[in-house]
């Protein structure tokens, strides 16, 4: 990857578990950083001009959080670069014995 950020310190954001949200992370990166995001493969690529990981980590936790994909995602800064995991879905419990039918008995008082 030279080029666009030839001598520029990169951050990477790695969305592979965010399936189709991708351009829509770094057109929301774009907006919020300027034209300094490209998405290449599965990762968006952010020029940091003063931008700490953990800065980035907060701006692509308020995507999630305007998404509405907070019960689906989590945001982990891991060696320098952003990660977004999916929380991995909990297994239904069946119930070892069938629930107990309502009571039938007629009250005497009626």
């Amino acid at each position: 990857m030279t080029g666009l950020f030839s001598g520029r310190k990169r951050l990477r954001v790695d969305w592979r578990e965010l399936e189709g949200e991708g351009e829509l992370l770094c057109s929301f990166l774009r907006k919020s950083l300027g034209d300094g995001a490209v998405s290449v493969d599965h990762h968006v690529w952010v020029d940091s001009g003063g931008l700490s990981a953990q800065e980035l980590k907060g701006l692509v936790n308020k995507f999630i959080y305007h998404r509405h994909l907070n019960n689906e995602c989590w945001v982990a800064l891991e060696g320098g670069a952003v990660r977004i995991h999916r929380f991995k879905e909990k297994k239904s419990k069946k119930r070892k014995k069938p629930a107990t039918p309502p009571s039938t008995i007629k009250h005497g008082w009626l």
